[in-house]
């Protein structure tokens, strides 16, 4: 049993720059993320600068993320499936084996957008297979629900049977973080159980819910009763996680996403996201250390 990698998510268009920045704060980790387009971002010569800034330390890239929507390809989304592909044949320069994001949508009902999704990562699933690569879907709605949504149908358990029915690939998993079941009222612990086999890699956001208000007026009025945390600020119970993941001898690592935190932003994001690092260290049980022999 090896310890679970705590790290953070980075701005992959930015990463040279941010990433000997924070790497003296301790990530051992890190997931660079794309939203919508890689762009015209020479994913040979950034691989070559992030592995000399990671050179001789204890530190790996986990994922590569791109977060679109690759079944439209219309608007901003028009380069979401070429990314996609991108990143599946860089995916090794950066000495990662993943690459994550949304399964995109089609309008209309969940159900309708399953066609496409077979299309789509059926054919991106075997040329990440081809090429040794595992793929991973965010379990975000993004404002979505079964009906309608523009981004994403990985988001509930139901919808994942549905994909995973519909790719039938050994490769392909999920990105799952609590905080997205929590807002829609799901017990992340008894899910996380079942599913743990499907994880490839997991997402440090925490959830807050009010239940105060939920009790009082509901879940459709105004008064909002649920914000997205770092961990360590809010609902829940990490070491349960944690301990749930390595005894399903999980191999991937936990990457903080920040920047949703509505009292550790700003000024304070970086606090927030340390705090939040060694949380999670100190619920995995702190530093390895060695039985006497």
């Amino acid at each position: 049993m090896k310890q679970i990698p705590i790290g953070t998510l980075v701005d992959g268009q930015d990463a040279v720059r941010v990433l000997p920045q924070i790497i003296p704060h301790g990530f051992e980790s890190f997931g660079l993320t794309f939203w919508q387009s890689t762009r015209n971002l020479d994913l040979s010569e950034t691989s070559k600068q992030v592995k000399e800034i990671l050179a001789e330390k204890d530190i790996s890239i986990s994922n590569l993320g791109i977060f679109g929507n690759p079944l439209t390809g219309e608007g901003d989304n028009s380069d979401t499936l070429a990314s996609w592909e991108r990143l599946i044949d860089h995916a090794h320069d950066f000495g990662t084996n993943l690459v994550t994001g949304f399964t995109g949508r089609m309008p209309g009902s969940l159900d309708q957008s399953i066609h496409s999704f077979s299309e789509v990562f059926g054919e991106l699933a075997k040329r990440a297979e081809d090429r040794g690569v595992r793929l991973a879907f965010e379990n975000c709605n993004m404002d979505g629900n079964w009906y309608e949504g523009d981004w994403n149908i990985a988001h509930s358990p139901i919808s994942w049977e549905m994909i995973f029915n519909a790719v039938t690939s050994d490769n392909i998993g999920l990105q799952w973080e609590p905080c997205h079941q929590m807002n829609s009222l799901i017990d992340p612990i008894p899910q996380l159980r079942k599913w743990v086999g499907k994880i490839f890699n997991v997402h440090g956001k925490d959830a807050t819910i009010a239940w105060d208000v939920i009790r009082e007026q509901g879940i459709h009025g105004p008064e909002k009763f649920v914000w997205h945390r770092t961990p360590g600020f809010g609902d829940c119970n990490w070491t349960d996680i944690i301990s749930i993941l390595m005894q399903a001898n999980y191999q991937g690592s936990i990457e903080i996403e920040g920047f949703h935190d509505p009292v550790y932003c700003n000024e304070w994001e970086m606090t927030g996201q340390v705090h939040a690092l060694n949380y999670l260290k100190q619920c995995r049980g702190g530093e390895f250390i060695p039985n006497p022999k």
